[in-house]
Order: C-alpha cells, then structure tokens, then sequence
C-alpha cells in the first residue's frame, strides 16, 4: 500500500480557489464485474475526473481510491490502468489506516458480513453492495452493531436511479395515476449454459451454497423499488424454479445448478397495492428492455424501463372488445405516448454515490442505510421460504433496538 501522504480532511483557502477536502475510500472488490465497471470506473474515477462534487459551502471534496483485492498482481494492473497510487492485499491494515474514511465492500455475499464487520469495528463509514447478508438475522445485527457503533451506513439502490424509473417517481409524485392498482414487473434475459457459447454471468449465481439465486440477487431490489415507489411489502407468495439444471462454468466444467435461475412472485404492498414480478434468467426477450413496470392505475398507465417511459391517460384508453372470431386490426402500442427526457440522467451508480458522499461529508441523515438493506435480505429470505413451502408468508416490520 502506498505511503504518499494524504491530505487533511478540510483546508484553508486564502485565493479564490474553492477549499478542497479529500475522502480516502477502500474500496474492496474491485476485481469483479460490478465491483469495476459501476464502482470504480464509472463512479469514484468519474467523480476524481470531474474534479470531486461541491458540497453547500463551496468546498470540493475530492476521492482517493484503495484498492482492496486477494490478487495483489491484478491490483497492481488496474492501478497501472487508471492511474491510482495505492492498492493492498491486506484489508486488515487498511481498516487500521486513519486515511481510508469509507469502507466499500462489493464482495460476493458470502464474504460480506465478515468484511462488514470489521470495517463497523474499525468506526469506518460504510457503502456496500446488496444483499448485505445471507440471512436476516445477520443482516439486522449488521444494522444494529453499526447503530451502536454510531457509524453511517449506505447500501447500493441503483435501480431507483434509472432514467425510466425517475421517469415514473415524478408520474407518480405528480399523481398521473390516480390510485395506483396493480405493477407488473418483467426482469431477465437469456444466459446460456456455457456449453456451446460462455455464459454471460458467473457460475457462482447458480449455486446455492455459494450464495447464488436469483431470488437473494433480485428480491433486495425489488423490495427498495417497491417501497420507495408503491409502499412497503406486507406480503409475498413466490415460485422459484430451477429450470436449467446443466450449466457448464468458466473453465467448461459441467456442473448442477442448486440455486434457482428463474423466480415468480406476486407482493402485497401497504395500501392494497399488489404487485407482480417474474425475474428470469431462462426467458428470451420479446419487450422494449431488460426489465419493464407495468403500472396501472385509476387514471392512468405507464410502462417504463431502464431508459424510456411510455403512458396512456383515462381519456386516452381504448375500448377493447373481446371477439375471438375476428382479428384485432388495432395498434394498440400507438396508443401511448412517449415521456418527453426533460432531465440529464447521469450513470445511477454514480448519483447515488455522489449523495452518499454528500450526506457524509455534510453529517446529515441517509435513508438507504443497514437497515434497509436488511428488508431487501427479509424479502428474499420470505421469498424462499414461500416458494418452499408454497404459501404466502408475511413480512414483519424490521427495527432496531
């Protein structure tokens, strides 16, 4: 790691420059595909390049990268690559180090929690990757120890920052639908089973044991979507299915998958809401985008996506009439109307990054916090156990003590 002395946390400026206040972020996990492409290249070397984010009193406060790896040859080249100075195999002298203020973990799930809590004990700020634990249980401890500890916690929610579905948060804050009835989510794609084309995602997703599944992946998404759209999950029934159980790893090793590739679920929300979304890595798309929301309600309709939004008004809806004798000759997809992009969306992992950094560096409070990531792991965990035992299962509030 390197020894290059880091700056102070806040600087007096005597010429018109901006003061500059520099943050040291350990940033573990670097090496995998998320860890790289979100975090590192399009969020915390986006942010340096642009010369760090302004805070309310003019300051500049800036970012200085470690990266935290087992491989200390590969954390050398993304180093080289980017132009970064430091980089460690120890994560233990990391977190011993004064410099490095956050803590950001995007490990795989299994080596989260013990990752956590260390950076909790060594009092860093925390930024991690959901799930935050296999279970709710530690996921809640993790939510409590950090509480006690008096250490500000933030969990990844991307998908709130998506073109599409801040597209559809002014919709709704607008109130185009009246009362919201129904949401009906598509997610998913094709991933092969690496036999005769490598597949697409890591074999890890598809073992159980190695805390793979698309329910653990997907389901803490769907839970911060749902809440901070529609309203908090009071209910969930779900089919998880493994329907391709042949899969071939990254050496082409044939292997049995044990975690589902395939999860069906329909969610109750607060205020009669419900809610349906099949999230699918064994589904070839016939739609606009990856994942589509269909939300219909009194009012109106919307159907959004990563990027774009499209809607169709109460005075603007036709009227169908069910004739199974005759063909349909209606268009009905002309019917809607495109959302006008009247915003600059910015990459969702770098927004919410640079309000994390915000909020830190400000001290003021930051909602996407241990706790919330420990509802997505309930869902998840609900959702299993639905589909196990073939049932609706509730979901009880989660707090601290």
């Amino acid at each position: 790691m390197s020894e290059t002395t880091i700056a102070p946390a806040s600087t007096t400026n005597t010429s018109s420059a901006p003061a500059v206040r520099e943050v040291g972020i350990i940033l573990n996990g670097v090496s995998g595909r998320m860890g790289y492409r979100q975090h590192l290249v399009r969020s915390i070397l986006a942010i340096r390049e642009q010369g760090g984010i302004e805070l309310p009193d003019g300051t500049k406060l800036t970012v200085r990268p470690l990266l935290v790896g087992r491989s200390e040859a590969k954390l050398a080249e993304l180093a080289a690559r980017h132009g970064i100075e430091d980089y460690t195999s120890d994560l233990d002298a990391a977190l011993a180090d004064p410099r490095w203020e956050i803590y950001a973990d995007f490990l795989v799930t299994k080596a989260r929690a013990s990752a956590l809590r260390k950076a909790i004990a060594a009092g860093k700020t925390i930024y991690t990757e959901k799930p935050t634990a296999e279970t709710v249980e530690e996921a809640l401890e993790l939510a409590q120890l950090a509480a006690d500890a008096g250490v500000k916690t933030g969990v990844v929610h991307d998908k709130l920052y998506l073109p599409g579905l801040q597209k559809l948060k002014r919709l709704i804050d607008s109130g185009f639908f009246g009362r919201i009835l129904s949401v009906r989510g598509e997610f998913g794609y094709w991933v092969f089973e690496g036999d005769w084309q490598p597949a697409q995602r890591p074999s890890w997703n598809y073992r159980a044991e190695d805390g793979g599944g698309i329910i653990v992946d997907m389901f803490p998404h769907w839970n911060y979507v749902l809440e901070n759209l529609f309203g908090k999950v009071e209910t969930v029934y779900a089919q998880a299915a493994v329907h391709i159980a042949d899969r071939w790893d990254e050496n082409g090793e044939h292997y049995t998958a044990t975690a589902e590739d395939a999860a069906y679920g329909v969610f109750e929300l607060e205020g009669g809401v419900v809610a349906q979304i099949n999230s699918s890595w064994t589904v070839r798309v016939n739609r606009d985008e990856l994942v589509e929301f269909h939300v219909d309600g009194t009012h109106g309709s919307a159907v959004v996506g990563l990027f774009g939004a499209k809607i169709q008004s109460r005075n603007a809806t036709p009227k169908p009439v069910w004739n199974p004798d005759l063909a349909d000759a209606h268009d009905y997809d002309a019917d809607w109307a495109e959302v006008p992009t009247n915003d600059v969306f910015q990459n969702g992992f770098k927004q919410q990054w640079e309000e994390f950094l915000l909020s830190f560096a400000t001290g003021t409070e930051y909602e996407y916090d241990l706790l919330s990531g420990a509802r997505g792991v309930q869902l998840a965990e609900a959702g299993l156990r639905s589909s196990s035992e073939g049932r609706k299962v509730e979901i009880t509030p989660l707090s601290l003590g």
